[in-house]
């Protein structure tokens, strides 16, 4: 399994050096399972949250509640996403209790570079999908 702890100080650290593309902190979230909560600059509204089991890391992003799709347009906004889900690299679409997500998964033997990589797209495809989702949302 993977060190969360671990992999919170090589995320600092290399969150910590803008020339990798972009610039990032990361805040551990203590409770029962470990979680690593990402905030990327400029993105600020889309923290990525990592969390890790002995078969997988797992990342993700929350897009919007349920409540903020226009009436009656559910239907055709999970229509959509269906619809858009194979077109984004890395990353799938999700419902999380009355919350849309966007997720990775790595493999626990992934390098930091794989990781980092997760969490640029991942970031990059959470934005992409809002704006896909616009025309669905208040």
């Amino acid at each position: 399994m993977i060190d969360i702890d671990k992999l919170a100080e090589q995320l600092i650290e290399q969150g910590n050096h803008i020339e990798n593309g972009f610039k990032f902190e990361v805040n551990p979230i203590p409770g029962e399972v470990e979680v690593l909560q990402i905030i990327i600059e400029d993105k600020e509204q889309l923290p990525i949250f990592i969390s890790a089991t002995k078969e997988q890391i797992l990342c993700i992003t929350y897009l919007f509640k349920e409540k903020e799709i226009k009436p009656d347009m559910q239907d055709e906004l999970n229509h959509a996403m269906l619809l858009t889900n194979i077109a984004m690299p890395l990353s799938a679409f999700a419902k999380i209790g009355d919350q849309y997500a966007i997720y990775g998964a790595l493999s626990v033997k992934s390098d930091l570079d794989d990781i980092v990589h997760e969490i640029e797209t991942l970031s990059g495809n959470a934005i992409e999908a809002i704006d896909a989702m616009r025309d669905y949302l208040q």
